[in-house]
């Protein structure tokens, strides 16, 4: 697999406080990732009142940041293979955006420790890896690839790919104009589906170009269900709450991204292209 070119590599370049990853695969338009909301959730439940009061948006003019400068490719190990992984998300759309008639305009990746700003805002590590449409970038902390594994049961080098698939499905989204900050927890929830199902339509793709082994699907399956809505609060809090799920349930994640696996067009994920 080739190694992408649009990763940046900002780690080392901040400092601050760390939270622990408490999940992921989600966008931000100025609000919080997946981790972030399940914290006002608990936030919530022990002092009482909406958690939702306590979200704010840390960009509030709207002002798209601008880049920090070039940075050198990764040269670690797990940098490398982001770097892999989003080159080939790169092939793989690129392809499939061809066959429509159209040009795939791929997004950058950013590499962080603990904290980072974005043009949708200051964000830590907990809110989990995350897609900014107001500057087209994905963000992630590669520590989210060690809670994912220890904390949520979810290991393998597909597992870590499906959550950078997730975040670059919304970047497809972005470029159709179907994502949205606004409509309540149904619309997140239904967009985040999507999402797990554009990751699907890049599996797909990578199985077709012999990226894939033995293994890599369940590999994928069983990351989408650890991060699953209902397991994520069932384990934080001992309790389910349906109607405040952003993200769908882990039986409706695994049907996302099976879905998305047998995909062969745009339209298998709900999308139609003009």
């Amino acid at each position: 697999m080739r190694e992408s070119g649009n990763v940046e590599d900002r780690r080392g370049a901040g400092g601050g406080f760390r939270m622990g990853g408490m999940g992921g695969g989600g966008f931000r338009t100025g609000g919080m990732g997946l981790g972030g909301l399940l914290l006002l959730l608990v936030l919530g439940w022990l002092f009482g009142g909406d958690p939702l009061s306590f979200l704010s948006s840390s960009d509030p003019s709207g002002q798209v940041v601008t880049d920090s400068g070039p940075t050198a490719p990764p040269t670690d190990e797990g940098g490398r293979m982001v770097a892999k992984v989003l080159g080939d998300t790169e092939d793989a759309w690129t392809g499939i955006f061809s066959g429509i008639g159209l040009r795939y305009p791929a997004p950058k990746l950013v590499l962080f420790n603990d904290e980072v700003d974005s043009a949708c805002g200051f964000s830590s590590a907990a809110v989990g890896p995350f897609y900014c449409p107001r500057d087209q970038k994905v963000y992630i902390d590669l520590s989210f690839y060690r809670d994912l594994d220890r904390r949520f049961g979810a290991p393998g080098d597909f597992a870590q790919a499906y959550v950078i698939a997730h975040e670059v499905g919304h970047h497809v989204q972005n470029l159709f104009g179907v994502l949205s900050g606004g409509g309540g927890n149904a619309q997140s929830v239904q967009q985040e589906l999507q999402a797990d199902c554009l990751a699907g339509m890049w599996g797909r793709s990578a199985s077709g170009r012999s990226r894939l082994e033995d293994g890599d699907v369940e590999e994928g399956l069983q990351a989408a269900a650890a991060i699953g809505d209902d397991r994520l609060q069932k384990r934080s809090s001992g309790r389910v709450v349906p109607e405040s799920f952003t993200h769908g349930s882990s039986a409706q994640r695994v049907e996302a991204l099976r879905r998305g696996l047998a995909s062969t067009t745009l339209e298998g994920c709900g999308i139609r292209p003009r």
